[in-house]
């Protein structure tokens, strides 16, 4: 990942977008990271993979909640689905 000043990355945007096309740009100021510049699609994979991540994190939450389960034939029925 490479790295740019703020100042630097407002005098030279469009090489700093056009660096992000290939590698992360991150955006310091007094040394320390305060944002990072990424493809619109690598951000759409990390948004896609951050969901995923939560959706397991929430099965593995009611999964282990202790209610028993209802088997999906049941769930149709109760809810005149069948």
């Amino acid at each position: 990942m490479s790295e740019l000043s703020i100042s630097d990355a407002r005098a030279e945007l469009a090489n700093a977008i056009t660096r992000a096309k290939k590698k992360p740009v991150t955006i310091v100021r007094h040394g320390k990271p305060v944002a990072v510049l990424i493809t619109p699609s690598l951000y759409e994979k990390f948004v896609e993979s951050m969901e995923e991540l939560e959706d397991i994190a929430d099965f593995d939450a009611a999964a282990s909640d202790g209610d028993p389960s209802i088997p999906w034939e049941q769930a149709k029925k109760d809810l005149g689905l069948l």
